[in-house]
């Protein structure tokens, strides 16, 4: 039998919302396709630095290919309200890229807080439909 986690009240409002990552691990990202990087470690590395600020989520492909290696950042309700919006970043093959991520997301993410330079080259925008099957 499965535990329900209480999603309203009192002890709910009191969880902060969090940003998440959407981690692509499909048809390309996370494998032996795009070598020179160590993507189990990767993801161990982002999901120790944000294990209190933001919920990492493991996802098959994105169907983003061209830009293997994908993570998506969701702003949290409070940086949406912000004017926040899910940044895609792509070809994310540098093994301090999950630092980078996570200092920006530590500092508020999407809509609170500006993104480190260097993310700015891994940003892209995918198309229409591949951003509505994420974030929608």
């Amino acid at each position: 039998m499965s535990r329900r986690v209480r999603t309203t009240g009192p002890a709910a409002a009191a969880q902060p919302a969090r940003c998440t990552v959407t981690v692509c691990r499909g048809c390309c990202c996370g494998t032996s396709k795009i070598p020179g990087l160590d993507h189990a470690e990767q993801l161990a590395r982002l999901r120790q630095a944000l294990a209190d600020t933001a919920q990492v989520r493991v996802t098959g492909c994105l169907d983003a290919c061209e830009h293997g290696n994908v993570m998506v950042v969701q702003p949290s309700a409070t940086g949406r309200a912000a004017g926040g919006r899910p940044v895609w970043l792509g070809l994310l093959n540098d093994a301090d890229a999950a630092a980078d991520i996570a200092t920006w997301i530590t500092a508020g993410g999407p809509g609170l807080a500006d993104p480190p330079g260097i993310l700015d080259l891994y940003a892209f925008t995918p198309s229409r439909r591949i951003r509505r099957a994420v974030e929608g």
